[in-house]
């Protein structure tokens, strides 16, 4: 019987062990790595290439990303980016009084969140993914620096069918490097963010051209208000 009862608590114990080194262990060693070394690809790139939508991607270093980008991603997607430490408390806070008075879904998340995950993670909104992607932040939070989020972030996500990262996109729409996007340009990126597969930053209509505007004013306040100066 004691040869029984040991037999499942090793079992019990090897679970245990298998789901640490899951959820925490292999973590830490990833975002090390990444901290880096740039992310091959993610989930969301095998899936689209999957589905038949191509591959397009060049890593270029901060360096090499007009400025004018990350004053438009950070005013279009994370305003507080340079001082929270990953979770946007008030934009959460929000959100769910939005969602709760029934109002149109609006989302808290943040560039270092939707980095881990765009980065760690697999498409979807399931609580173990969230969950996965709460911890991911943390980590790259401290492991990486707003810098490297922000470069790894640039440089990964989506910004039309296979089209991954500022370089590529700067290519495929206005024909330049990311270098040379000019505060315009920029915008019409930052614009089609939320929804690339169906906005168009090099043809915007009336309604993407009024969105990448008022984008436009708020990357100027972004920049009068040193809202960048983690990251430039």
């Amino acid at each position: 019987m004691a040869r029984k009862g040991g037999g499942f608590w090793g079992f019990v114990r090897a679970i245990l062990i298998a789901g640490l080194i899951v959820f925490f262990i292999g973590p830490v060693v990833m975002v090390a790595i990444y901290r880096f070394v740039p992310p091959p690809v993610t989930f969301l790139m095998v899936q689209r290439a999957l589905e038949g939508r191509g591959f397009e991607r060049q890593w270029v270093p901060m360096d090499q990303i007009s400025p004018s980008l990350v004053r438009a991603v950070i005013a279009a997607e994370d305003a507080r980016f340079c001082e929270h430490h990953g979770f946007d408390l008030e934009a959460i806070e929000k959100a769910m009084a939005a969602n709760a008075a029934g109002k149109k879904l609006r989302g808290g998340s943040t560039i270092s969140q939707q980095t881990a995950k765009n980065i760690f993670l697999w498409p979807g909104r399931d609580w173990v993914r969230k969950g996965l992607e709460a911890w991911f932040t943390v980590l790259i939070e401290v492991g990486w620096g707003k810098e490297r989020i922000m470069e790894v972030y640039l440089n990964s996500i989506e910004w039309g069918p296979g089209v991954y990262g500022a370089e590529a996109a700067a290519q495929r729409n206005f024909k330049i490097p990311a270098s040379k996007l000019n505060a315009t340009q920029s915008a019409r990126l930052a614009a089609i963010v939320p929804k690339p597969l169906s906005w168009k930053a090099a043809k915007p209509g009336p309604y993407m051209k009024r969105r990448a505007g008022s984008i436009n004013r708020n990357a100027k306040a972004v920049r009068r208000e040193g809202l960048t100066s983690c990251v430039l």
